[in-house]
């Protein structure tokens, strides 16, 4: 299956031909847009497969939801409760109130490049943990960075 990658083509325009597809049972590829996923997903390089959503999702699963101001998301879920909390892998700011009714699709497998990876693969389960766990040493990281660019420049 080919991801669509037409530059010009916006996530409103495919998403009639996505959501189609999701009610039939189908899967849809697709390279998303935008760095809130790195070092995961690459923009213009890497691609996602998109299927059905199941009942329920859990902490882990990557979603593609539409909040109500229009704009499509694909972060992570990082919380589960009565609504959802999710986070890009390359955010610090979480996103509290993701409601079951803004999910579109839920990512089971992505190219990094041409390469396939399952999201049940073992090596992708561990990064998500330890991607997530390790959230506060990335801030803090990223701070002291920061920091030493502000210092060094005297």
């Amino acid at each position: 299956m080919e991801p669509i990658m037409e530059k010009d083509i916006r996530m409103e325009q495919l998403m009639p031909l996505f959501r189609e597809r999701l009610d039939k049972g189908q899967t849809v590829r697709f390279m998303p847009r935008g760095i809130s996923m790195l070092p995961m997903l690459r923009q213009g390089i890497d691609s996602v497969v998109l299927s059905p959503l199941p009942e329920k999702l859990k902490k882990y699963d990557l979603p593609l939801y539409q909040r109500p101001n229009g704009k499509y998301i694909l972060h992570r879920i990082v919380d589960v409760g009565d609504t959802y909390t999710c986070l890009g892998d390359n955010q610090y700011t979480k996103e509290y109130g993701v409601e079951h009714q803004w999910m579109i699709g839920v990512v089971t497998a992505f190219y990094r490049g041409e390469k396939y990876h399952s999201v049940n693969e073992l090596g992708y389960q561990i990064y998500c943990r330890l991607w997530y766990l390790f959230k506060r040493l990335r801030i803090f990281g990223s701070r002291c960075k920061g920091w030493l660019k502000r210092h060094l420049k005297r």
